[in-house]
């Protein structure tokens, strides 16, 4: 059952198979029709042509029953023909002359019946007494052990009535020719002389008329339509008296005694048979006729091949249709299936071809121009995007500057007041250099090699303040130096760690800045050993970073100022990097603090590429 199960499928699947199924099944009522009338006109042809047949038959069956009573009649003539039977019945020797004369005047009339009944071949007269067959034609021949023979003994156990003899063997008399009695050729009709006056001790004298079997046949003539048709004349026994066939061929058995026309295979014979069956209800006699089913339907057969022909041109023709409705319609649609689906995979280049004029030709056109309308949307929204967003991003860059301006600044005072002029000129001079990357000619993204060089002159302003009361270390690997990150995103997480966690310690303060490639992110850690937070001081930190988002960073930022840097940091890196960029805090009372930021790798390594160009 797979294929009904592929079947299925590309039913769901395919408009063209649900179409050509559904011009198949609007077909089928047509075929099913055109072979209903296709079989019911054969049976119809088949019943006219048997009635027709049939008729024919039982008015020739009726003639060669009108044949055989003249024939009867004119036996019981014979029979009880007084002159005859007289001159028959004489006991004087059969070589005496008035014997010999009453022979020759039976011979006469004899003579005379068949010359004048057409239907006769020969009219024989067996003499019992002397053995002696008077016939029309052969005059008087002598017959040997005439008693023993099958005819005679039919005869006279038939007591006077009508004997249907069929010689089943040829002989030949003395000058050649077929014997009167013994030719398969000849039907022979016996009957006793002398129906009236008979008497046992008298002799048995023997009527015998003999009948040509084709002159039978000659009246069945004209039912035979060709020479494949076979038609047999049966007597009241059931014994073949003619027929057409060879003598070989025997009598088609009758499977249904009850029914007079059948149709059926028939031995030696190529195809099926038309047999048909006639009795006489007076005779007894029966005809039987077979004609080939073929030669029948002969005549109708154009016509079925015709309705087959519209069959197969009908279903050709649905498939044809379906096919070109599938290319007009179904191609459409499933172009516009496939324009939808590779514009929902991002692809606004898309376009259709489209020569129609149609509504389809509509909806085609109608799809490019959405497709084209929709990229040019979508590059407007896309540009005014990343405008509002360098312009917010450049705007949170530049909150940065006047408020490290300001701790700075601080700080040189604070330093003049402490130190000699020497230090106070160090200090300007890494405050200048700080200042001087910072503006960087606009770039926003710097390596990481780079971004150390610039930290290292702002911790060594921080360092100079607090009297070197902390140290630093870089811990970056060679693998991550040409990565690049954003400006001053570390800058912010650096003064933290210096005003809030190292400030207060005296002594063996420590700030590790470190960075590592994890699987696809980048990691950049700013460490400190400074006095730490406790655990709420953490959660608000975290909840107000939580609040943070990359497009109302500049809002969140004024609402709560404690947090102003951290919150700075996460709104650039959040636009900048997108969702997947975060800020992390652990810390631990009087341990130190370290903030994480997560970085996806690959905007790390294109952000290079895209500065460059």
């Amino acid at each position: 059952m797979g294929w009904l199960a592929r079947f299925k499928e590309k039913y769901k699947r395919s408009i063209q198979v649900r179409l050509t199924c559904y011009f198949i099944l609007t077909l089928i009522p047509l075929i099913a029709f055109s072979l209903y009338a296709n079989v019911r006109s054969r049976h119809i042809l088949e019943q006219e042509l048997g009635e027709r047949t049939m008729s024919a038959m039982g008015s020739a069956l009726e003639y060669v029953d009108l044949t055989l009573d003249s024939l009867r009649d004119l036996s019981t003539m014979i029979s009880t023909d007084v002159n005859l039977t007289s001159r028959l019945n004489s006991t004087e020797d059969v070589f005496a002359p008035s014997v010999v004369i009453d022979f020759t005047r039976v011979l006469a009339q004899l003579t005379n019946i068949t010359s004048v009944n057409q239907s006769l071949t020969d009219t024989m007269i067996l003499h019992s007494n002397s053995g002696l067959m008077i016939s029309s034609r052969k005059g008087a021949v002598h017959q040997e052990n005439y008693r023993e023979e099958p005819w005679f003994q039919e005869a006279v156990k038939a007591n006077g009535g009508i004997v249907l003899y069929l010689p089943g063997r040829d002989l030949l008399d003395l000058n050649g020719s077929p014997d009167p009695i013994y030719d398969r050729n000849q039907i022979l009709l016996l009957r006793m002389m002398d129906l009236y006056n008979r008497n046992q001790n008298q002799s048995q004298n023997v009527l015998l008329m003999s009948i040509r079997k084709e002159k039978l046949l000659s009246y069945l003539e004209h039912l035979i339509p060709s020479g494949a048709s076979r038609v047999y004349l049966l007597d009241n026994r059931g014994q073949l008296v003619v027929s057409n066939a060879g003598a070989d061929q025997p009598v088609p058995h009758w499977d249904d005694p009850e029914e007079n026309r059948l149709v059926g295979e028939v031995p030696d014979s190529s195809g099926k048979m038309l047999m048909l069956r006639v009795a006489s209800p007076r005779s007894g006699w029966s005809l039987l006729m077979m004609q080939p089913e073929e030669e029948i339907y002969k005549k109708s057969k154009p016509l079925q091949i015709f309705t087959y022909c519209i069959i197969v041109i009908s279903s050709l023709m649905a498939l044809w249709i379906s096919w070109v409705i599938y290319s007009g319609i179904a191609a459409p649609i499933s172009s516009l299936a496939y324009g939808m689906k590779q514009l929902r995979m991002g692809k606004l280049d898309t376009r259709l071809a489209n020569s129609r004029e149609d509504e389809l030709g509509y909806l085609t056109q109608a799809f490019n121009q959405t497709v084209e309308q929709q990229q040019h949307l979508i590059r407007d929204i896309y540009e005014q995007q990343l405008r509002l967003t360098k312009t917010e991003l450049k705007f949170l860059q530049a909150q940065i500057n006047p408020h490290f301006l300001y701790n700075t600044l601080d700080s040189i005072y604070w330093s003049a007041k402490q130190h000699e002029a020497d230090d106070i000129g160090e200090m300007v001079l890494n405050l200048s250099r700080f200042f001087r990357l910072s503006l960087s000619k606009g770039r926003e993204s710097f390596t990481l090699e780079e971004t150390m060089a610039h930290l290292q002159y702002y911790i060594r302003v921080q360092q100079l303040r607090f009297n070197e009361q902390f140290t630093v270390e870089y811990r970056i690997p060679d693998e991550c130096r040409e990565l690049y990150v954003l400006k001053l995103v570390l800058q912010p997480l650096v003064e933290n760690a210096i005003l809030h966690g190292l400030e207060k310690k005296t002594n063996d303060g420590e700030l590790v800045i470190s960075a590592e490639a994890r699987g696809d992110r980048l990691i950049l850690n700013v460490s400190d050993n400074g006095r730490g937070m406790d655990e709420m001081r953490l959660l608000q930190i975290r909840a107000a970073l939580d609040r943070t988002a990359g497009n109302d960073a500049y809002s969140s930022a004024e609402r709560n100022t404690e947090f102003f840097g951290l919150q700075n940091v996460k709104a650039r890196i959040r636009i900048y990097y997108g969702e997947s960029a975060e800020l992390h805090f652990r810390s631990a009372k009087g341990e130190g603090t370290t903030v994480s930021i997560d970085l996806p790798l690959l905007r790390c390594r294109s952000q290079g590429e895209v500065e460059e160009a």
